[in-house]
């Protein structure tokens, strides 16, 4: 039998197996695969058939015998853990995989499980938990704000620090704050939304409004951090693209005693001025030699958002090197 000979492969469903999540609401995992495989797969009851040429269809196979593993020790599986796992199963990392998920983070205010999605964002954690200062570079989708938050929620409830600090620069991309209606805070607070998402994820929206009454969590525009020392503190800076380089050195210098620092960006998304160099590019070229830093790249195999969105970002890659 040649390696690319047609052939026919069925797999059996255990009675212990969730087989509405394997296949997915509608049959949607089972499309997902077949819309980015060459096999046909039927489902009949128990038993799942997968038609094609042998090398995909083992693929195939390895990636719903690594779900199956994940379901029957109660991990539940929903479509980017299916996406993860066709992209690890296609670079011959399904051990990585299961190890990866067996791993859980911290648990969301319903009490779901909060796990690593894909190597790069193992990279991430790992660089997180061993190093002072992480620079996450990427586009969006990779999870990189959200797994900044749930990090910094950990050393919280571990004790670890006593403050959570996010913040980012407020350059608008396409809209001036002085036109928006509010205050100050009321203008700012949209462009931190992402923030504000996964900390109600992480707390529940009533729990993080109490954390921020009391001081616990802080939000507040990068300009707020001028002349103070961050001590006992985890601080995350998002869109660290749209800093100059003055306010990254004065960022980076505000690292106090017991505490740690985030800085996420994506350096395809700068929205400063034309001619104003960005703080982030300048960082990633200045501080690699330090060894307490850690720079951690992301690319467009990395994002958790829906398929469609990694070959946006693939096709716009393309397109800026032409």
């Amino acid at each position: 039998m040649t390696e690319n000979q047609p052939i026919s492969l069925e797999l059996k469903l255990n009675d212990s197996d969730d087989v509405s999540m394997l296949l997915g609401n509608h049959d949607k995992h089972i499309k997902y695969l077949e819309e980015n495989t060459a096999v046909t797969i039927n489902t009949r009851g128990e038993t799942i058939q997968l038609l094609g040429e042998e090398n995909e269809v083992q693929l195939v196979a390895s990636v719903l015998r690594t779900l199956q593993v994940l379901i029957k020790r109660g991990i539940k599986i929903s479509t980017p853990d299916v996406v993860s796992a066709l992209k690890m199963a296609k670079s011959n990392d399904l051990d990585a995989f299961i190890v990866m998920y067996e791993e859980e983070i911290l648990k969301d205010h319903h009490g779901r499980a909060i796990r690593i999605k894909n190597i790069g964002q193992k990279r991430y954690i790992d660089a997180v938990r061993k190093r002072d200062i992480i620079f996450g570079i990427g586009p969006a989708g990779t999870g990189k704000t959200f797994l900044a938050v749930v990090m910094a929620v950990s050393a919280l409830k571990k004790g670890e620090v006593q403050k959570i600090i996010l913040t980012r620069p407020a350059v608008e991309a396409g809209e001036s704050l002085g036109f928006l209606p509010g205050d100050f805070k009321e203008k700012v607070d949209p462009y931190l939304r992402p923030v504000y998402d996964a900390l109600y994820q992480v707390f529940g929206m009533e729990h993080t409004n109490r954390l921020m009454e009391r001081g616990v969590i802080e939000i507040a525009p990068l300009a707020y951090m001028r002349g103070r020392t961050l001590d006992d503190a985890f601080v995350i800076l998002d869109e660290a693209q749209n800093t100059t380089v003055a306010q990254m050195k004065m960022f980076l210098t505000r690292l106090g005693f017991n505490s740690r620092m985030i800085v996420n960006g994506d350096t395809s998304q700068v929205d400063l001025p034309k001619g104003v160099a960005s703080g982030l590019i300048h960082a990633e070229r200045t501080l690699q030699s330090i060894d307490k830093i850690a720079f951690v790249h992301f690319d467009a195999s990395d994002v958790v958002r829906h398929p469609v969105v990694a070959q946006i970002i693939r096709a716009y890659e393309k397109e800026n090197q032409q």
